[in-house]
């Protein structure tokens, strides 16, 4: 309608001050109800070509859409592991929490009980290498006490030979083979006990350090699965939808306890049509006016243009796509942000708005490569975005009524 009053302006009434005053035709004499069309037939036809033209121009250089969601992603209150609530945090259902601030708790007997095993698994191996270490001075007290009688007999054995060789027949062939089967069994007694003590030593340097560390890794998971029995907020939010109470069964696939909203969520997210796919543009000037803060316009500017169209998306299977199937065309979406800081403050995440994208066209006309018609026709498509602003603060402004009024209140 507002291009149509400002096409008129430009046509249908040059047309008509052109029969009253030139050709003297009067308004109710020679220009009635019935002769409209043919004397102002000029004036009309070129009123509809301009209108047509100019709302062209504008809808796709100033593009619009009213698929504006202010979107924002929940995070679901689940555990890592399955069991079964044995205490609450939060009352009410609802209410801010703040991040690393519990939520509710899992019974953790079984959790206690696994770290407490890893405990006293760690005392035990603690206790052996105690016993190791009497073991490997038992060992060396064995070894001492075996090189003693080594030693004596020895001497032994040295007297005997002497005196045999001195006297042959003095000393019994019998007793120098006897004292020579004790050597080698207190030979044999030294080496057993050197092997106790290495293997006492081995125990002492690896096996046993190596049990305790994994006690030690076994107690470490016991305490990481006892932890995991409290379920903390992972960021500053508010919980929605609790209605979890002690005895109830969690489960991290199937039954989710609650929903957290972080405190920040919440981003504009725009669908325009697939025509404005060239001429949406990362860094464009927007605006916005949403539901839940009616008669506000808020300044944007657009931080990404996705490449893909949902519509079109498909998953591999067992049947061949049917191009019928995608019933209503996709839109292109586009990220939008807040121009100022603080910008979409009383926007409630979720909200319906309102956008309108402007090109800009400062850098080609400034260009000296670029010609004198084409400078001055895009300085007509930057001015025409005076329109669509306009529009648009109309539409914010005759919202609330159209919803209040008129919307079956």
């Amino acid at each position: 309608m507002l291009e149509l009053l400002l096409c008129s302006l430009l046509t249908i009434v040059p047309d008509y001050l052109y029969r009253r005053y030139v050709q003297g035709k009067r308004l109710g004499k020679e220009i009635t109800f019935y002769s409209v069309w043919f004397e102002l037939r000029w004036g009309i036809t070129g009123c509809l070509i301009l209108t047509v033209s100019l709302i062209t121009v504008i809808f796709y250089n100033h593009p619009s859409t009213r698929n504006v969601t202010m979107y924002y992603r929940t995070v679901p209150i689940v555990p890592d592991i399955n069991g079964r609530v044995a205490e609450v945090f939060i009352t009410g259902g609802t209410g801010p929490i703040n991040r690393g601030e519990p939520i509710f708790r899992l019974d953790s007997s079984k959790q206690e009980a696994a770290a407490e095993t890893a405990r006293r698994k760690i005392k035990e191996t603690e206790a052996e290498m105690q016993v190791a270490r009497a073991d490997v001075l038992k060992s060396e007290g064995q070894i001492e006490e075996a090189e003693s009688a080594r030693q004596q007999t020895v001497d032994e054995l040295e007297t005997k030979r002497e005196l045999q060789r001195r006297n042959p027949g003095n000393v019994a062939f019998r007793d120098i083979e006897k004292l020579e089967v004790a050597l080698k069994g207190r030979e044999g007694a030294i080496a057993a006990a050197q092997a106790a003590k290495q293997a006492a030593e081995e125990r002492i340097a690896t096996l046993l350090p190596a049990q305790k560390a994994s006690a030690e890794a076994a107690l470490a998971q016991a305490e990481v699965d006892l932890q995991k029995t409290v379920i903390r907020a992972g960021v500053d939010g508010r919980v929605e939808q609790f209605a979890l109470r002690a005895g109830d069964i969690v489960n991290p696939l199937m039954r989710p306890a609650g929903v957290l909203i972080p405190t920040d969520a919440g981003k504009l997210y725009a669908g325009f049509g697939q025509i404005e796919a060239q001429i949406l543009k990362v860094g464009m000037i927007a605006e916005v006016t949403c539901a839940s803060k009616p008669w506000a316009i808020i300044p944007a500017v657009v931080t990404d243009v996705q490449d893909y169209i949902a519509a079109g998306q498909f998953r591999g299977g067992e049947q061949l796509v049917e191009a019928q199937q995608v019933v209503k065309a996709g839109t292109l979406l586009v990220a939008l942000e807040a121009l100022y800081k603080g910008g979409l403050d009383g926007v409630t995440p979720g909200s319906s708005c309102f956008a309108n994208a402007y090109s800009n066209n400062h850098d080609v006309i400034a260009d000296k490569k670029t010609g004198a018609f084409r400078r001055a026709a895009l300085h007509v498509v930057d001015a025409l975005a005076l329109v669509h602003a306009l529009i648009l603060r109309l539409q914010a402004l005759v919202f609330p009524f159209q919803t209040l009024v008129f919307g079956g209140h």
